[in-house]
């Protein structure tokens, strides 16, 4: 699909830039601008498919859909939910308050927002056209990301924690509002305006992203990353998941890194648990949701979901000879 992109970076690195492609240096600009802008076109055209899909269920909605079940198929549905209506670290909170006030239980809001961050669609998208994924990671990413939601969920339900959420938020009566339905010109409009309102926030984000993936693509040893982050190594999924939580960003800007290490050899397992573990475990958002909850349930919350996601990296791992 992007061949003619391969074939136009190539040609600005040897030609404009008068560097060799079989130089670190040439292969990561390469990389860095390829990437950048293959990504960049299937962004623009995943989010604008996507929101248009995500007008039909606003908060709101989403909200009134999830008062209508219980127990475990309740926790299925949430995590469902939380692929269609992804979120950042900066919403968690007021989607917090809302469902909590709207008197869902506290395992179904969890298991929303633990596959909220970790399922992204436009991720996804790019998980499944790039050559260092494929179709069938990318599924499996889906697969296992609602499972460690729905999971997660339950047992965060069944600990009975209610006592955990800070006193102020079951006090708050946000109220009723009234969903209005959109028109096909309103839905266009939200789809674009959501375009440009998502890529401004992430841009500097995913070049971050691909520039750190640029310089381990181009100088880091493929032998050494092999060997201590390869899928022989028994601590390499945990290593990766205590790395991934204190750093900030979203599962597109982490997709840059996890191809270049996948390339250089390191497990698809590490990887994938390293980008799950920064966009649902980052430290932002435990700081955030600290706004309306205990120390004790983020430590829960934390605990089974990086257990989750550990669980989900060992058996990517093991079964990697099966998916590619």
């Amino acid at each position: 699909m992007f061949v003619w992109l391969d074939k136009l970076i190539q040609l600005l690195v040897e030609k404009v830039f008068r560097i060799s492609m079989e130089t670190a240096l040439g292969s990561s600009i390469h990389f860095f601008f390829y990437d950048t802008i293959k990504i960049i076109i299937l962004l623009g055209i995943m989010i604008f498919g996507i929101s248009y899909i995500r007008s039909y269920f606003p908060p709101e909605r989403t909200k009134k859909i999830l008062e209508r079940f219980s127990g475990i198929k309740g926790n299925i549905m949430a995590a469902l939910l939380g692929i269609v209506t992804p979120f950042c670290s900066c919403s968690s909170v007021p989607i917090f308050i809302g469902f909590v006030e709207a008197g869902i239980p506290l395992g179904l809001t969890f298991s929303f927002l633990i596959t909220s961050p970790i399922v992204n669609e436009a991720a996804f998208a790019i998980l499944l056209m790039s050559p260092a994924f494929g179709w069938k990671i990318a599924v499996m990413y889906v697969i296992t990301g609602v499972l460690v939601g729905v999971v997660g969920g339950l047992v965060i339900g069944r600990l009975h924690m209610e006592k955990e959420v800070e006193e102020y938020v079951y006090q708050i009566q946000m109220g009723e509002v009234e969903i209005e339905e959109m028109t096909r010109q309103d839905r266009i409009k939200y789809a674009w305006d959501n375009v440009k309102d998502i890529i401004k926030r992430i841009w500097i984000y995913l070049l971050i992203g691909i520039g750190l993936g640029a310089i381990i693509h181009g100088w880091a040893p493929e032998d050494l990353l092999a060997k201590y982050a390869g899928p022989e190594n028994p601590l390499a999924v945990f290593v990766a998941v205590v790395l991934g939580i204190p750093l900030y960003s979203n599962a597109i800007g982490t997709i840059p890194i996890a191809e270049a290490l996948i390339i250089k050899g390191v497990g698809i397992g590490t990887v994938l648990a390293f980008m799950m573990a920064v966009t649902a475990l980052s430290l932002p958002e435990m700081i955030l949701l600290r706004k309306v909850i205990k120390p004790k349930l983020i430590g829960a919350f934390a605990a089974i979901t990086g257990i989750g996601i550990i669980i989900v990296g060992y058996l990517f791992n093991i079964m990697t000879h099966l998916l590619i």
